[in-house]
C-alpha cells in the first residue's frame, strides 16, 4: 500500500527503538472519516472506492527501550470478525500482526506490556484471540494489558452512538484472565512513556508520548489518524465530542510544529511517521526517512 518500510526500527530517540508494525488494512466511509470536510476537498488527498470507502492501515507500535520490558501500543482488529463485518470494513489482513511481528523476529509471547490508546475494535480487536475450542483468550500470553479506567467504563456501557465500535470480546476476557490494569487519566506508564488524554474521539481517548534526550515522539492514535487529517478542522464524524478534538488538536499541532515531534500515524496507509511542518500557512507532514 506504500513504499514505507513497515518493519524498519526508528531510532528517533536515544532510549527508544520504535517500530511501526501492521495488522493489515480496513476501509471506512470517506465522508465519516472527514466529517464536515466536502468530498471535493478530501478526495484530493485520498481516493475512495466504489462504496465511498478509503483505505486505512492498522499500525500497532512496537516499543523497545534500552532497559525495560517489550511493549506494543494497540494491536489492530485481530481475526475474530465474522465474514459480514469483514466485507463491510473491507479487511485485508494478509500482512497481519503475527506476520509482521515474525518479520521483526518476535512472537506474541515475547510482548510483556500491551498499552491501549482506546478500546475501539480496530485498535483493541487484536488484544484477544479465539482458540480451537472457540474460547476467547488474551492474545499475548505473557503480557500485562494497560487501559484507561474511564475508557474501560465507557466501553462496557456503550450507547447508540458508539456501540458499533466496542466489542466486549476484545477486552472483557483480559479482566477475567487477571491480566488487565486500569490507569487514571494522563498516567505515566514507565520512565519516558506517558499517556495524555485528548478526549474528543472518545471521552477518554489518549495519545502516547515517548520522551528521551530532549526529543519527543507521539503515537497519535485517532487524534490525527492519517496525514490527510493534519489540518486542524479535518475531524472525523466518528468523534463523539468533536469540539474537544478541535480544541486539543489545535494546541497539539502547534506544539508538534514548534517542538518537532515525531508523530506516528496509526491509520495512514503510506506514511507511518513524520514531522508536522508549516509553510506559508499550509500544514504538511515530512515523512521520517
Amino acid at each position: 500500500m506504500g513504499s514505507f518500510d513497515l518493519l524498519r526500527p526508528l531510532r528517533v530517540l536515544p532510549d527508544f527503538e520504535l517500530t511501526p508494525l501492521l495488522d493489515g488494512y480496513l476501509r471506512l466511509d470517506g465522508g465519516a472519516m472527514f466529517g464536515v470536510v466536502p468530498k471535493t476537498l478530501w478526495e484530493k488527498r485520498t481516493a475512495a472506492d466504489e462504496r465511498n470507502r478509503i483505505t486505512m492501515a492498522m499500525r500497532p507500535l512496537l516499543v523497545r527501550r534500552s532497559s525495560g520490558p517489550l511493549m506494543i501500543v494497540d494491536a489492530g482488529c485481530g481475526d475474530k470478525m465474522d465474514a459480514k463485518s469483514a466485507d463491510i470494513y473491507g479487511f485485508d489482513r494478509r500482512e497481519n500482526l503475527d506476520v509482521t511481528m515474525a518479520r521483526a523476529g518476535l512472537r506474541a509471547a515475547d510482548i510483556a506490556v500491551v498499552l491501549a490508546s482506546h478500546l475501539h475494535f480496530d485498535h483493541a480487536g487484536g488484544f484477544t484471540e479465539r482458540d480451537a475450542s472457540g474460547t476467547v483468550r488474551p492474545r499475548f500470553p505473557n503480557a500485562r494489558y494497560l487501559a484507561n479506567q474511564g475508557e474501560w467504563d465507557d466501553a462496557n456501557h456503550p450507547h447508540e452512538r458508539n456501540r458499533a465500535s466496542y466489542f466486549a470480546e476484545n477486552y472483557v476476557p483480559l479482566r477475567e484472565a487477571g491480566v488487565l490494569d486500569l490507569l487514571p487519566d494522563n498516567a505515566e506508564v514507565a520512565p519516558g512513556i506517558r499517556m495524555r488524554r485528548t478526549g474528543g474521539h472518545t471521552r477518554c481517548h489518549h495519545i502516547i508520548y515517548f520522551e528521551s534526550g530532549g526529543k519527543t515522539a507521539v503515537f497519535a492514535a485517532d487524534l490525527i489518524p492519517t496525514t490527510a487529517h493534519v489540518d486542524v478542522p479535518w475531524i472525523m464524524a466518528y468523534d463523539l465530542y468533536p469540539m474537544e478534538t478541535l480544541e486539543f488538536k489545535r494546541a497539539f499541532v502547534r506544539e508538534a510544529i514548534e517542538r518537532e515531534y515525531i508523530v506516528f500515524f496509526e491509520h495512514d496507509p503510506a506514511i507511518a511517521a513524520g514531522i508536522i511542518r508549516q509553510k506559508d500557512r499550509r500544514l504538511f507532514v515530512e515523512p521520517i526517512s
